[in-house]
């Protein structure tokens, strides 16, 4: 994760992004978004720019649009890598995934307090891993791992839950080879429902780093999104 591509196409975070608001969640500030009376909830996880990245936002929104009350913390406590900050290599050392899963579990927590009685976790690319890791428990009902990064074929032998797997064709962190070895792991599982798809011509982190003004780019983050919202309505009830 220490390429380039992790931190290629920088968002411009906006603390006031969104429809929704930020609260107190699990020990974490979390951007909420959606009916507080839904029984349903999907824990976005984000990319290593964190959760006021605006395009995530305007996601968390669509997807509470469908009917899910949506949490997306800030797991990396007002720090995310921004540019100008420190290099990658020295932030991860602070922002661990282990870290994020260990952190994810009370915000789970505290959203079974609210009423919740059905949650999916969706990470993308640091926050795949933090996504799959929920999954090997039944921390969650269903994930969806958007170009990952961390994830290995053993984490996805260890999934439980069912679980979607969205990949770009141009991913030095998750490329089609592996992506190809993580449907080979979860076709041996067929207790698991999964779903694989592998994006073409499109490059890690199109799903939320895209530019809003290039009509393809928007075209394929949306066919991503659409992927997401039918795999947490099958699996998220």
């Amino acid at each position: 994760m220490s390429g380039p591509q992790c931190c290629a196409n920088p968002p411009t975070l906006n603390p006031n992004s969104g429809a929704g608001h930020v609260e107190k969640l699990g020990g974490l500030s979390t951007y909420v978004t959606g009916s507080p009376d839904s029984k349903l909830a999907t824990l976005l996880i984000s990319d290593v720019f964190g959760y006021e990245a605006p395009n995530l936002r305007k996601l968390a929104d669509k997807v509470a649009a469908a009917g899910f009350y949506v949490a997306v913390p800030d797991f990396f406590h007002g720090d995310p890598n921004v540019d100008g900050g420190r290099p990658l290599q020295e932030w991860i050392k602070d922002h661990g995934v282990d870290k994020g899963f260990e952190e994810a579990k009370p915000v789970i927590q505290a959203l079974k307090c609210k009423g919740i009685t059905a949650t999916g976790a969706v990470g993308f690319c640091w926050g795949a891993k933090v996504a799959v890791q929920l999954a090997k428990r039944e921390f969650i009902q269903a994930a969806v791992l958007l170009h990952p990064s961390f994830v290995t074929v053993d984490d996805i032998k260890g999934v439980e839950v069912p679980i979607s797997v969205l990949g770009a064709e141009i991913d030095q962190f998750s490329p089609p080879a592996l992506v190809k070895e993580f449907e080979e792991a979860l076709t041996a599982k067929s207790e698991v429902d999964r779903f694989v798809k592998i994006f073409p011509k499109v490059a890690h982190g199109w799903s939320v780093r895209y530019n809003v003004e290039d009509e393809s780019a928007v075209k394929t983050a949306e066919e991503a999104h659409q992927n997401l919202l039918e795999w947490l309505a099958k699996h998220v009830k």
